[in-house]
């Protein structure tokens, strides 16, 4: 079979990216234009200027991707683009520019799930052997997924409330530490001792998800201490916090594995992937159970198009094409 060059489209959140991928697992070209600095200013994603800043940086992406990859859009053979679940507005931009190149290109478009790509950026460091176990975690998402093929993904527990990753955020805050939340949490974890006595999440035999509990008692740590007049310690409060929330995570994914003895591999994937305490805890669970882990390059963990237009390829594979009918939606479940 001739090889296959999927143009994908990110632009669900604060970064507009595009990227060039071939058979679903090798990297031509990738660019993406964060907003990070101007989101910093505000302590957090603004979505009116997010959208604003993609209708602006859409165009400057792709004429730096076809740059970067010497092709031309011609050369492609199909558009996939993410059209849910996102900032609506931003994800707006990104799905009209894919349907405006597959109209005057003539190239089919490909309506991609953003949690399907974080999942299926692992094609690009080896492809996934099912059955899988995805453990999903971002700044929208917490759960385990089963899959027994491509696109056959079965939800076994996912977060009753926030999500690993916007509760990273709002710790961050509590801490006064700038955005992005999570990656200054992780930086103050590693320079202190768990000296906190925080609740361990859900803690009982089901795969759901709850942090609320957990970000509140932090909350609650820091109001205490101002009322007393006393200061907390950043870096100690900042690594219990951690020790307590990734290894919920690292628990909940050995429960699943205990129950599902036919899982071949296990995949982090989502933004939280990038973690390196999360990466340290998952290998060492992954070599007590005697099973693949596959973690994705820290390029490919936060949002990017080279792992849309990888999740793309099954679809394009069994022709699943969308119109031009297309539209964004804010929230959809991963099917």
């Amino acid at each position: 079979m001739k090889d296959v060059y999927i143009l994908g489209i990110e632009s669900s959140c604060d970064e507009t990216s595009m990227s060039i991928i071939k058979n679903g697992c090798e990297e031509i070209a990738t660019t993406v234009l964060t907003q990070m600095d101007t989101h910093a200013e505000y302590g957090g994603v603004v979505p009116e200027i997010a959208s604003r800043m993609h209708t602006e940086n859409i165009t400057i992406v792709l004429e730096d991707l076809l740059k970067k990859s010497n092709m031309t859009v011609d050369q492609v053979d199909a558009i996939a683009v993410t059209y849910a679940p996102g900032l609506l507005g931003s994800l707006l931009v990104g799905v009209e520019a894919a349907k405006v190149l597959s109209l005057v290109y003539n190239k089919p478009l490909i309506a991609t799930h953003h949690i399907a790509g974080h999942i299926y950026a692992n094609n690009l460091v080896k492809p996934i052997e099912f059955p899988s176990l995805a453990l999903v975690v971002s700044g929208g998402h917490t759960e385990l997924v089963l899959m027994e093929g491509d696109y056959q993904f079965k939800v076994l527990g996912a977060t009753k409330d926030d999500a690993i990753g916007e509760v990273y955020d709002k710790v961050a805050r509590v801490l006064d530490l700038p955005y992005p939340g999570g990656p200054n949490v992780e930086k103050y974890a590693l320079k202190g001792n768990h000296t906190y006595d925080l609740p361990v999440p859900m803690n009982n035999k089901d795969l759901e998800f709850s942090y609320s509990g957990l970000k509140s008692a932090v909350i609650n740590i820091k109001h205490n201490a101002e009322q007393r007049g006393e200061e907390i310690n950043k870096y100690d409060l900042a690594r219990s916090f951690q020790d307590v929330a990734i290894d919920e995570l690292v628990r909940k994914t050995k429960q699943a594995l205990d129950e599902h003895r036919e899982v071949k591999s296990v995949i982090v994937a989502g933004g939280v992937s990038a973690n390196n305490y999360l990466r340290e805890k998952m290998k060492e669970l992954c070599e007590q159970e005697n099973i693949d882990l596959c973690i994705p390059p820290m390029k490919y963990c936060t949002d990017n198009a080279a792992m849309i237009a990888c999740a793309a390829y099954p679809k394009y594979l069994k022709g699943e094409f969308a119109d031009l009918s297309l539209d964004a939606k804010s929230s959809l479940e991963l099917y």
